[in-house]
């Protein structure tokens, strides 16, 4: 791989949310960072974090991730989190202003599909996201069995 096109492995996977490709068809992703205190991100780095539920929405010109479930640090005292609490992304202005213009599309939504760490930083990299409907989700489960039984064949030969 080239030197910039480095990918993170699955140590470094934290998190990730397989509803959000069940449920929504993905057009575009985007890196963020995201702005923790101490104890988040040790509850982070234990595997406490659950993006099921989580969106992400544009208020003044900034991202903010809402609805991700972030547990309590148990070594954590009274500067403990709370667990639910908005926490802003870090991007740049014109993904910003781009994905803010992307959302004014009615049934268009931001999801969050994964957090990992990459150079000791969490990041979380979020999905522009078009809901499914229910024949869409028969297709790609009938799509999916049918490469499955393709790939079981072929490894015979």
């Amino acid at each position: 791989m080239a030197k910039g096109k480095k990918q993170h492995n699955n140590d470094n996977l934290m998190a990730q949310n397989k509803k959000a490709r069940h449920d929504y068809s993905i057009s575009e992703t985007y890196e963020a960072g995201i702005v923790l205190t101490g104890t988040e991100i040790k509850s982070i780095r234990a595997r406490r974090i659950n993006l099921k539920d989580g969106f992400v929405q544009i208020r003044n010109d900034e991202a903010y991730m809402m609805n991700v479930h972030i547990s309590e640090y148990a070594e954590g005292n009274q500067f403990n989190h709370d667990p639910l609490r908005n926490r802003k992304l870090l991007l740049h202005k014109k993904q910003i202003r781009k994905l803010a213009q992307i959302t004014q599309d009615k049934g268009v939504t931001i999801v969050p599909l994964k957090v990992y760490l990459k150079n000791g930083f969490a990041k979380v990299l979020i999905g522009v996201a078009t809901g499914k409907h229910e024949y869409d989700k028969r297709e790609t489960i009938k799509r999916r069995d049918q490469k499955r039984q393709i790939e079981r064949v072929m490894k015979h030969y």
